[in-house]
């Protein structure tokens, strides 16, 4: 940052006369002409065939190679022509056309000294004009006449090796015939023909025969009839079957760990998808920084080892971050990771959140995984937050088992709150519950949903404590959905405009009179709930006009999102238009729905995805800025 004092003269430093001259030069560079003399090319290629076969010549014809030749003459010119025929043919076959012609001609504009003296003449129109290198000595023709292309009129897949033996003959031939590309009438080509034999290996190998190979492949063409008859044969090899798991690269965790976050049972029959499921668990359990798991092929295929490399993740990680979001400004946390706790192998992760809204302080220890993937949790928080018309200071302890995986989690915990509530009179109250959370994420992609949806329910009963000792139950479910809107084989998920929505609902059923912890309680309102109003406005409103949380909640969102496109390409932004209803209230009958409508724009960023939101409160008659960043379900 540069400044001045007023009064007295600035000195320049040293370094601000340094830029100043190559700020200077650098002018005079790009004053001058920066583009060199370049020597004009040997000859210029013309093709006139259909589109798509002219953009594959272009790309691929060795004549083009020696365009920028400067020695080149008219003799080795012609020679060369005689290879670009054959070789134009070749390339012509590949995309089908075996019966094609091709006609090569070159046409010289004049010798190459009245080329150059043209060509360093100045223009009489503009005096500032310089001269213009001369363009090619030649320009040579190719005129292609494709003919009627080959399609293909029969095609056999044959199967040999163990599969013969085994119960998986009958599946796996009506997978790779059902999945076959190139039906009768397909146009053939030779990237299709690759890419369909291709695609036959890999469904072979993904399933019980990872050493399965091509034993023989044919594609005979019938030149007269325009016809190619397809046969392949594929070797199954031995069926394999998952052994023991050798470790490799642990020092601070027992090798044990690995196994049991791997969960692949010796026996079980190998599938390439739960190799990746494996390694992909191993990866996400936060012990280790990378993993790698391979099939080892070379021994007994009944009892195939399976060997992993892991490289260990620090022992300690300290993180700091900063954010925001429109519903509770700016965010400053910072989070200490211990991995494993002395004596107990616990993992313990701590963390301080700050912004506008809410200030936490929490930690949690996680044991490691039992056999069947159940984690022993305990946690710990310290809350104030704001959201009503009072803040709100809160305790919660928890402890349980969860479980996750891929597509699920698990959670069985006992929990404490105790939450203060600075209205006018002070609320306090304390309950004890037992809870049972469940989640299923079934969307086609992360962190970019475009189809799919995920669904998690919390069902809990618990006791209200202190002098008023009264039971409870709570319940809480949410929804979220992409349906895609006019899909067709042309075009990519990402590309389809689909429809967003989502439901959530709450209620607690307890007495009237039973005085529950606010933070059991449902307010909402902001970025991921209802647009246009702020974050956790939506409650219960009282005789005095203050803001309270209430025992019912019920929350619906349609949201539009139509996909971008510029020159012809699908852009890495959505439009989107959008509904938003929410309603808090204490009886189920009270439930009286604020609705938010608005505008938005979605940007899938390189760190996740970003919504923009311009949105509508109907209720308070204001416009309302939304911004949110990341997806989570």
């Amino acid at each position: 940052m540069f400044g001045f004092r007023r009064g007295k003269p600035a000195h320049t430093p040293a370094f601000l006369w340094l830029l100043w001259l190559a700020l200077f030069t650098l002018g005079n560079a790009w004053a001058a002409d920066p583009r060199p003399a370049t020597a004009p090319a040997a000859f210029d290629l013309q093709v006139q065939a259909p589109d798509a076969l002219r953009e594959h010549l272009m790309r691929h014809l060795e004549l083009l190679q020696y365009r920028e030749l400067q020695d080149l003459d008219r003799e080795e010119l012609d020679r060369l022509l005689g290879s670009a025929h054959d070789n134009a043919l070749e390339l012509l076959a590949t995309q089908g056309y075996f019966s094609a012609t091709v006609e090569l001609s070159v046409q010289d504009p004049g010798p190459p000294e009245a080329l150059a003296a043209a060509a360093s003449t100045p223009s009489t129109t503009d005096a500032s004009a310089k001269p213009q290198q001369p363009g090619p000595r030649w320009t040579v023709l190719l005129k292609v006449q494709p003919g009627e292309p080959v399609r293909i009129s029969r095609f056999s897949l044959q199967l040999q090796g163990e599969i013969l033996n085994s119960n998986a003959l009958a599946a796996q031939q009506k997978d790779l015939e059902d999945s076959w590309a190139l039906r009768p009438g397909t146009l053939f080509t030779q990237a299709a023909w690759d890419q369909a034999k291709t695609e036959a290996l890999r469904r072979l190998t993904a399933n019980r025969f990872p050493t399965g190979h091509l034993l023989r492949s044919e594609a005979a063409i019938d030149t007269d009839l325009h016809e190619a008859v397809l046969s392949l044969t594929l070797d199954s090899g031995p069926d394999y079957r998952f052994g023991d798991i050798v470790v490799e690269g642990t020092r601070l965790h027992d090798p044990e760990l690995v196994r049991r976050l791997a969960q692949i049972p010796p026996g079980t029959v190998y599938t390439q998808t739960r190799l990746l499921e494996a390694q992909q668990r191993v990866a996400d359990s936060g012990y280790f920084d990378s993993v790698f798991m391979s099939l080892d092929t070379q021994g007994d295929p009944q009892n195939a080892t399976v060997r992993v490399q892991v490289r260990e993740a620090k022992l300690h990680k300290w993180v700091l971050g900063i954010g925001a979001s429109t519903d509770s400004g700016a965010r400053l946390s910072s989070e200490y990771t211990h991995r494993k706790l002395p004596w107990l192998d616990w993992r313990a992760v701590s963390k301080l959140s700050l912004d506008r809204e809410t200030k936490t302080l929490g930690t949690e220890l996680t044991g490691q995984p039992d056999t069947d993937n159940w984690r022993a949790t305990t946690s710990a928080q310290l809350q104030r937050q704001l959201g009503g018309s009072a803040p709100v200071n809160s305790l919660m302890l928890r402890a349980g088992r969860s479980k996750t995986e891929e597509r699920y989690d698990r959670n069985l915990f006992l929990q404490y709150d105790h939450a203060i509530t600075q209205s006018s009179p002070p609320e306090n109250a304390s309950s004890v519950s037992a809870n049972y959370a469940w989640t299923r994420r079934n969307f086609n992609t992360l962190p970019f949903p475009t189809q799919g949806f995920g669904l998690a329910v919390e069902l809990g009963a618990g006791l209200t404590l202190g002098a008023q000792r009264e039971p409870y139950l709570r319940s809480r479910a949410r929804i979220l959905g992409f349906l895609p809107i006019g899909v067709s084989p042309e075009r990519s998920l990402a590309s389809t405009p689909r429809l967003a929505w989502r439901a959530e609902g709450g209620a607690i059923g307890a007495r009237s009179n039973v005085v529950l912890p606010s933070t059991q309680r449902f307010l909402t309102g902001g970025d991921t709930t209802v647009r246009g109003y702020g974050y956790r406005e939506i409650g219960v409103v009282q005789a005095d006009g203050s803001l309270s949380a209430g025992r019912y909640l019920a929350v619906g969102s349609l949201e539009w999102q139509q996909p971008l496109r510029s020159q012809g390409r699908t852009t890495a932004w959505d439009a989107a238009v959008f509904v938003d209803a929410g309603a808090v209230a204490n009886q189920a009958s009270e439930l009286k729905a604020k609705v938010g409508l608005g505008v938005g724009a979605r940007w899938r960023s390189p760190v996740g995805p970003l919504a923009l939101d311009l949105a509508w409160g109907a209720a308070t008659h204001r416009w309302r800025l939304h911004m949110n960043l990341g997806f989570s379900f």
